[in-house]
């Protein structure tokens, strides 16, 4: 079993695995690992609501991944959100050995904070994982389509970006606008969605970043789950979004074969 001394914080247990919960810059974050780390110490990033519907991050760190989490509730994937990744990730990687590309996990908000991240960085991204994720906040949560918003994040959200409504709605950052980074660098996206998802809608998330990462070469696959809404997250069984993840190493410098061993069949 893995115990790494350099990682800070408390040190208590998660599902089974070691889990340090610690401070960074004054941030809480969160950092899981596996028993048996994979050669090249692959990682998956969740971006918000640890603990969520972790089927998938289970999965990952029976396969040798770290889990990591740091704090960025109400910034709303802003340059403030991105900012503090940036630091964080820098740690990680450069003084805990961690790779260079990351897995990036958006469950709904999160969705903002892992595509603006990763337009900006692209060279450090091995694959998005997105869960019914808010890929415009115009639609949340401003509401100004078809999701019925919510103003008090609105209020948060328009305070982290430091814009006034008028500017926000004229914005040219959110994730929908900002792809071309991604299908550049070629970077595999995967969503899951409920399809009568009223909170999030996806027609003016999903379904809108798909089309247009399509348009420009982007590789996405998109489950749709009939019937669900914003909630339960996830799938019953993860196979499919995990087998995805494990294949976007493929195409990296990580052979599959020699450090994952196959997706399970259920977790």
């Amino acid at each position: 079993m893995s115990t790494t001394n350099d990682f800070p914080g408390a040190v208590g247990r998660w599902n089974g695995f070691v889990r340090h919960d610690f401070t960074f810059n004054g941030w809480q974050a969160i950092l899981v690992e596996p028993e048996t780390p994979a050669a090249g110490m692959p990682w998956i990033w969740r971006a918000r609501f640890f603990d969520a519907w972790p089927a998938v991050d289970l999965a990952l760190l029976a396969k040798g991944f770290h889990l990591a989490y740091v704090d960025v509730a109400d910034l709303f994937g802003s340059p403030k959100a991105c900012a503090r990744f940036d630091a964080y990730y820098s740690w990680l990687v450069e003084e805990q050995g961690l790779a260079t590309k990351v897995v990036l996990e958006g469950f709904s908000r999160g969705g903002l904070a892992v595509y603006n991240w990763a337009a900006r960085n692209p060279e450090k991204v091995c694959c998005i994982y997105a869960d019914a994720p808010v890929c415009d906040f115009k639609s949340w949560p401003a509401g100004k389509g078809l999701a019925p918003g919510s103003p008090e994040s609105w209020s948060k959200c328009l305070d982290a970006y430091g814009l006034t409504e008028e500017e926000a709605l004229d914005y040219p950052g959110n994730p929908i606008d900002n792809l071309q980074p991604l299908a550049k660098a070629g970077i595999p996206a995967i969503h899951v969605c409920g399809d009568a998802d009223e909170v999030v809608p996806v027609a003016e998330n999903t379904d809108v970043l798909a089309q247009r990462y399509r348009a420009l070469g982007g590789q996405i696959e998109v489950i749709q789950k009939p019937g669900v809404g914003h909630h339960p997250h996830s799938l019953e069984n993860p196979a499919p979004v995990v087998d995805f993840i494990l294949q976007a190493f493929v195409r990296t410098e990580i052979p599959r074969e020699r450090h994952f061993g196959s997706a399970p069949d259920e977790v």
